[in-house]
């Protein structure tokens, strides 16, 4: 199948190499001349502008668009009108689903078929492959079903769920039709809602065993400082990139998050190379938005978001706040300098 791509970052260029090593025919397109010729010499065609981009795609056109969703609407201007009835736009990047209402009702009234696909699987998609979400009418996906299919991982070596029905559909294969225009992103919006709560449990729990140690330290003691009763309780040096390789193996919390961990760790042991500001590209706000509109408790994927700007200082003036406070109701002076680690 003839694929246009629409932006060569780390997803869409180890994206479009899946596909050029799948069998199908890609034109591909971005600001970066650098990044069009490195997939040009895997046999895609390039283009230097967006009416290149578009002329050299056939009828009816597909056109993928892995670009980032503060973007979307810029590039939509520049290329629908290029575009022809009956031509599909997939928006493949982190779209908030709400935008998807909008540009699927302006695509549909020029005749343009538009699909949302949620697409997870990082920078290791290229041999893992992607699992993807979609959104859209059924005779759009059909269409496109060969591309879902080559960038899915495919059922590969993991055995059917107990009880599933076999052959039961595309879900198994790692891709799926979630539903109308924007269930996709809608998904893939909870999707990472969940994964920005597991990275912060297995964070917080492995800041516990960081300072299991704590015992062995000094501590000050004074009117400031709630003591540690029972240091007798904590004086384990204990190791990290073993601990999680050991958990990787018949672990009930195995997971590839996990895995990924147990490779940063296993580098870099003490995470020296991280100074620990966690961005957030706005999927966990959407799914914590989603939930207080549905009324649907969500207190863990809550507190990670909130864990997220914390990381970036966003909580400093309310933690001088609470200082401040104190130092005015019982002339608590404010103790200088970061508490006690464990060093290791």
């Amino acid at each position: 199948m003839r694929l246009g791509m629409i932006g060569l970052g780390r997803m869409g260029a180890s994206m479009s190499t899946r596909l050029l090593r799948g069998g199908h025919a890609l034109v591909v397109h971005d600001q970066s001349a650098e990044a069009v010729q490195r997939l040009v010499g895997l046999g895609a065609t390039g283009s230097t502008t967006l009416q290149d981009f578009v002329a050299a795609l056939a009828l009816p056109r597909a056109i993928w668009l892995m670009v980032p969703a503060a973007v979307v609407d810029g590039v939509l201007d520049g290329l629908v009108p290029l575009l022809s009835p009956g031509d599909t736009v997939i928006d493949g990047g982190n779209s908030y689903y709400h935008d998807d209402l909008r540009r699927a009702a302006a695509l549909e009234a020029k005749g343009i078929h538009y699909l949302d696909v949620g697409t997870s699987g990082g920078v290791a998609g290229l041999t893992r492959g992607y699992c993807q979400m979609v959104g859209g009418k059924d005779e759009a996906v059909a269409q496109l079903a060969p591309i879902f299919e080559t960038l899915a991982p495919g059922a590969g070596v993991l055995t059917p769920t107990p009880g599933r029905k076999a052959g039961g559909g595309t879900a198994e294969r790692g891709w799926l039709h979630c539903g109308p225009h924007g269930a996709g992103h809608f998904v893939k919006m909870v999707h990472n809602g969940i994964e920005y709560g597991i990275m912060a449990a297995y964070a917080e729990g492995l800041n516990i065993l960081h300072h299991a140690n704590v015992g062995k330290l000094q501590h000050e003691v004074d009117a400031e400082t709630t003591p540690l009763r029972h240091p007798e309780h904590y004086q384990y040096a204990l190791d990290l990139p073993e601990i999680t390789e050991l958990w990787r193996r018949g672990s009930v919390i195995g997971s590839w998050l996990l895995d990924l961990t147990a490779e940063a760790l296993a580098a870099d042991p003490q995470l020296d190379n991280f100074a620990g500001r966690v961005s957030d590209s706005g999927e966990g706000r959407w799914t914590v938005q989603a939930a207080i509109d549905a009324a649907v408790p969500a207190p863990v994927l809550s507190a990670a978001l909130y864990a997220r700007f914390g990381s970036r200082g966003e909580a400093d003036f309310a933690n001088r706040v609470q200082s401040a406070m104190r130092h005015e109701f019982g002339g608590h002076a404010e103790k200088a300098g970061p508490a006690p680690t464990s060093g290791g």
